[in-house]
Formats: structure tokens, sequence, C-alpha cells
């Protein structure tokens, strides 16, 4: 996993979208040489002044969602008690759109996408801050918590892999295929090489963000799986390192046969030789396995970069 960030101020979200990005990355060893989770550490959280649960809404509304940069409490107590409602709030809207909605070919609604995003950035800040997460985790109900402790422990690893190094090369985002079709797909390399889904869906979602990273990586891996061309052409099986399904039966074939599913440890270190890497896939495969809705979460998670002025997210709202 090879962090991006940028070397130059970025030009508005909207138009990164449209258009390349000047960054650098971070070179780690390892099968895949990956772009990895394209977000690094930022001097600060950017903030507007609402808070994201303040509503006017009466008995029998629906509170408003949050604002893509609604502001984080730094209170302990009122971070907990905005975190617990928004997942709680999460859930319900991931259950609803797999009710109602069609995750096989449209795109997350609006109430997924805010609310995963505030989430997202809630653990953000407190992979940050180390001394304000412990005391949140106190305040928080226990399966919030144990969820919190480990996307926060997850980012935490992540961002400790990430160092500028010079050279511009050029980001190009994308949006993600549909959380079912991929899930189809991680399914099916799973029934193949006998590699937990579920650790398919975390290393797609640290390399690439679910296939938004579409950038070679600074050392030449390739693909939503960030495969060195030499590993591709040992494990690639004649497929398109660029296509979704071919690039996931890879990574199964090539984890199945550095061990997995009897050690993952081993596998994923062969992935890409980091511990901090092989803890931080774990971890957000456990939250996969403990619960599906976490998949869909992680689905909507946006894509982040680090410029000279703070962190930047390149993705979504």
């Amino acid at each position: 996993m090879n962090d991006q960030p940028a070397v130059n101020p970025l030009p508005p979200r909207r138009a990164v979208l449209a258009a390349a990005l000047a960054a650098v990355v971070v070179p780690l060893s390892g099968c895949a040489g990956a772009a990895g989770e394209a977000a690094s550490v930022a001097p600060r959280e950017r903030v507007t002044p609402a808070a994201p649960e303040r509503s006017s809404a009466g008995p029998g509304k629906t509170p408003s969602l949050p604002a893509p940069d609604a502001a984080i409490p730094k209170d302990p107590k009122r971070l907990a008690d905005a975190l617990t409602r928004t997942v709680e709030r999460l859930r319900d809207a991931i259950d609803d759109w797999r009710r109602t909605g069609d995750p096989a070919r449209g795109e997350a609604p609006e109430p997924v996408v805010l609310l995963s995003l505030y989430e997202q950035r809630v653990y953000r800040y407190l992979a940050r801050n180390p001394g304000v997460a412990s005391r949140t985790y106190a305040k928080l109900p226990k399966d919030t918590a144990a969820r919190a402790r480990d996307n926060v422990t997850a980012i935490r690893d992540l961002l400790s892999l990430a160092h500028p190094v010079s050279g511009p090369i050029k980001i190009k985002v994308r949006p993600a295929e549909p959380a079912d079709a991929l899930l189809a797909a991680f399914r099916r390399a799973e029934r193949r090489f006998g590699v937990d889904w579920e650790v398919l869906a975390a290393v797609m979602l640290v390399e690439t963000k679910f296939g938004r990273v579409r950038s070679p990586s600074y050392v030449g891996a390739k693909g939503p799986m960030q495969f060195m061309p030499g590993t591709w052409k040992a494990y690639g099986m004649g497929g398109d390192i660029n296509d979704t399904g071919d690039a996931l039966l890879a990574a199964a074939n090539y984890l199945h046969a550095s061990g997995a599913p009897g050690d993952y440890r081993r596998a994923l270190y062969a992935y890409n030789h980091s511990n901090a890497y092989v803890d931080a896939v774990l971890l957000h495969a456990r939250q996969m396995k403990r619960d599906i809705r976490n998949y869909y979460a992680y689905y909507t998670w946006q894509v982040y970069v680090i410029t000279p002025k703070g962190e930047r997210r390149l993705t979504g709202p």
C-alpha cells in the first residue's frame, strides 16, 4: 500500500474528478507495489460551522443529513454521541438501500454517502488524535466502540506508512463499479480459490478504494488490485490487469499461493511487506465479517490525498 500525498495545491474537488492530479507516492515492498489507500496524514481536518446532527426537524421528522464538511466535535462525549447517531442512521440507510434500491446497478443513495463520509471523517480525525480517541471509545456503546477501534486503528496503521517523496505523478479517479456487482466478483473469487471475500474486499478498499483510484503506482503497479506486471504475468491467468473481475481472481490466486486461507497474515504480508498493512486489511475484513452492512459503508468511503495545505478529498460530495 502506498499513500498518495499531493505536492501542489489542489484545484476544487469537482474539477479534480474530471482531471488528473499531481501527487507523489510512497514506495513499499510487496507483490502489488500498490497505489494504496490514497489517503495521508494531514495537519488538520477541514470543518464548517454547522454540526452534523443539529436539525430543526420536529417530532416525527427525519433529522437533516450531515453536510460533506460538517464539523466534528472535539469533546469526546459530544463526539461519541454524534458517532453513535451516525452509525445507527447509516445502518438504517444501508438497509433501505439494499431493500428498496438497486446496489447491483445504481450508485449509493445520498443518505448512505453522506452518513458514511461523516463516519469516515470521524475515524480519520480520531486516528490523528489518539488521546481523544481513547476517551471517545469509553463513551460509546460496546458494538460501536469495537467498530470504531478497528477502523481507527486500521486508518492509523495505513497513515503510519505515508511519507512524501519527491517527483510528481498523476492520480486518476473514477466512480466505483456498483456495490453488488463488486460483491458478486469477490464471492466468485472466493469460490474459486477459497480466499474469504471479505479479505479480498479489504485489500481492494485499502489499495484503490474499490477501484476509484485508477493511476499506476509510483513503482508501476496497475489496476484495481495494484499488481506489478511481473506478478500479474505469474498470477493473472491471462486476464486484463485493469479488469475488476480478472484482478480479483488474480489477487485470490496470489493470496492462496502465499498461504491463504490457512495463514492470512503470511499471505497478506507477501502481497505487501508491511505488518501495518496486514493489520489494517484484517481489521477491515473483520468488520465486514461481523456485519455485511460494513461492506456497504466501506464501499462509500472516499479517496483522500495530502497537500502542503492539508488533507483533501478527491471523490464524493
